[in-house]
């Protein structure tokens, strides 16, 4: 079948792939094993029970849209319509996800009073930007990783798991939102790859210190966010 015809205005991600699948006369193992992900993962997708990825994820849109036969920017479009359109979350960040960032606070006494002031309820805004710039930086070391086939059935090797069931787990973690980051999370992909951090109370600009692949303190560098 030939290519889909250019999309006149966004649709739920989900809609548009379960349109495609019924189109093509494909099944959501065989756009799965496309994907590299679980049967469940675009289940859940098609059935709108799973939030779509960010329009940038491209290790998910990119061998999809190529299975379905979508134009490059569709299922992108069609993301960000429908991400923007959600109601935003005012839930707070799993409490040991705060005591776990705190502790990377490089400056102990500015961390007592972060933890005064998050402890409010007037603290959640400044509560999901900490968390929010932090999982955006461990998400993008994680994004690097799926680029690594090898490396990512040396993980699997060592975890005990199978090549699809580690790729899953990063992808999940790829999926998180500050208000659904748990602790796994936090002590798995983040705790590792982020040496310390500190905020500026006004401006809520942050330096964040980032852990290289060689421990040495000397070796740590810092970005500021």
């Amino acid at each position: 079948m030939a290519a889909a015809l250019p999309l006149k205005r966004p649709v739920k991600v989900g809609e548009l792939v379960r349109r495609r699948l019924r189109e093509l006369k494909r099944t959501p193992r065989e756009l799965a094993d496309a994907v590299q992900v679980s049967e469940i993962y675009i289940s859940d997708l098609v059935a709108g029970r799973r939030r779509p990825p960010a329009p940038g994820r491209m290790d998910v849109y990119a061998p999809m849209t190529k299975f379905l036969k979508l134009h490059r920017n569709d299922l992108p479009t069609c993301a960000k319509a429908e991400r923007e359109g959600e109601t935003k979350s005012r839930r707070r960040p799993n409490p040991e996800i705060r005591e776990q960032f705190l502790a990377l606070c490089l400056d102990p006494a500015r961390a007592r009073v972060l933890a005064r002031r998050l402890g409010r309820k007037d603290g959640v805004t400044l509560e999901r930007v900490i968390v929010g710039r932090l999982l955006e930086v461990a998400q993008g070391f994680v994004r690097r990783q799926l680029d690594d086939d090898v490396g990512i059935r040396i993980a699997a090797s060592r975890e005990g798991c199978t090549y699809l069931e580690w790729r899953m787990k990063l992808m999940e973690f790829l999926d998180a939102t500050p208000e659904g980051l748990t602790p796994d999370d936090g002590a798995e992909f983040v705790r590792p790859r982020i040496a310390g951090w500190d905020i500026d109370f006004d401006t809520h600009a942050m330096r964040i210190v980032l852990r290289s692949q060689d421990p040495a303190p000397r070796q740590v560098r810092a970005l500021s966010i």
